[in-house]
């Protein structure tokens, strides 16, 4: 490899993507829009959930209880129904996510110490949703049991009731739980590889479809120095991106670097390398830009965007498809940038998942090479 043949291919890279609008916009607009789409967007935090209550009791107790759960951020009433009627009504049309029936003998049965029955309609179209918002509904209900329960002995033995055992929990990392902290390095590595990938392929391919690449296949250029020209510029272009990212994220969503700032910038090259091996070798199967589109929404975007951990956690899919998650890249990066950006952890923690993307990018740029090189010779 020679230095003087890879400098005019870095330099003629730099100039085409000047000249293209569309890559500067690739990589450096879409990847702040996507964030703030994404960020605001997407949010796992289920608040203010739509309640109509049909109380039949109508007693103080029962007020009591509905307003143990209007106390809290969680929800929010809606309705206050007088009869059945209107509850399908309500359910199917969405007005609201919760309908509570709480009978008439709510509070006597209380005061007599017997259980008493509440009965809790939940909109279960939404199966996340409805799981998180059944799992608060649940905490609400065995609060305000112990609540009742601690009352009851206090009246009888004239003594404060302590709970045997007293639960404090402490967040570690992401003590608000705040979805956009969890959310932040997920959406950094999925729109590294979105455009780190899409742009190299693109970049290869456009040469293919001008008719320069056969130039350059017939000139003196060795395949190594044709991959490294085209890389170069978009590591350099791509880490641009991934520190623009941070400072909005930082800026939105409040989310900060609590690790090293050396090791992030060494495991955001090396996933870049990955990511631009992946659009090379995407490159020279692609026959048109579309083709080479296409083939990396569908090898490379979907995959790391469901089965990397971004969204959905690897440790709830099915056995098999656990197993197909070890060959996507991005589930490395995105533990390592959660160690460093999150937790503030060192190497330590994460060296395995370098040490895949290390061989991971070994691998994809030999295979480049070798089918850049078989169309060469």
């Amino acid at each position: 490899m020679r230095l003087a043949r890879l400098k005019p291919i870095v330099k003629k890279e730099f100039r085409q993507i000047v000249r293209d609008k569309r890559t500067i916009g690739m990589l450096v607009i879409l990847p702040v829009f996507l964030l703030m789409m994404f960020g605001y967007a997407l949010n796992f935090d289920v608040k203010n959930v739509s309640l109509a209550v049909y109380d039949q009791d109508k007693s103080q107790t029962s007020r009591e209880f509905i307003n143990y759960f209007l106390n809290s951020e969680y929800f929010k009433l809606k309705y206050h129904l007088s009869g059945h009627k209107g509850i399908d009504e309500l359910l199917d049309e969405g007005k609201v996510t919760v309908v509570m029936i709480i009978p008439e003998n709510f509070s006597r049965n209380l005061l007599a110490g017997k259980p008493a029955s509440v009965q809790i309609l939940i909109d279960g179209a939404n199966a996340s949703q409805a799981t998180t918002v059944a799992g608060y509904a649940n905490a609400f209900i065995q609060g305000y049991s112990l609540k009742i329960i601690a009352n009851f002995f206090s009246r009888r033995s004239g003594m404060t009731l302590s709970l045997p055992i007293d639960f404090r929990p402490r967040i570690w990392y992401n003590p608000e739980l705040k979805s956009a902290r969890f959310l932040v390095p997920g959406l950094i590595s999925f729109i590294l590889m979105l455009t780190a990938v899409i742009s190299t392929s693109l970049s290869v391919v456009r040469e293919k479809e001008r008719g320069t690449m056969e130039q350059i296949l017939v000139s003196p250029i060795q395949p190594l120095e044709l991959i490294l020209g085209k890389t170069i510029p978009y590591v350099f272009l791509s880490l641009l991106s991934a520190y623009l990212i941070l400072l909005v994220g930082y800026v939105l969503f409040d989310v900060s670097i609590k690790g090293s700032q050396v090791q992030l910038f060494l495991v955001t090259i090396l996933f870049l390398f990955v990511a631009l091996g992946m659009g090379l070798f995407i490159s020279t199967i692609a026959s048109s830009q579309q083709v080479a589109f296409q083939l990396s929404g569908i090898i490379v975007m979907l995959p790391s965007f469901l089965l990397s951990g971004f969204v959905f956690p690897i440790r709830n899919m099915p056995v098999a498809v656990q197993i197909f998650t070890y060959f996507i890249p991005a589930r490395y990066f995105l533990v390592a940038l959660r160690s460093i950006i999150l937790k503030g952890v060192g190497l330590r923690g994460f060296w395995s998942d370098v040490l895949f993307l290390f061989l991971f990018g070994i691998l994809m740029l030999s295979l480049s090479w070798v089918r850049m090189r078989k169309k060469k010779l």
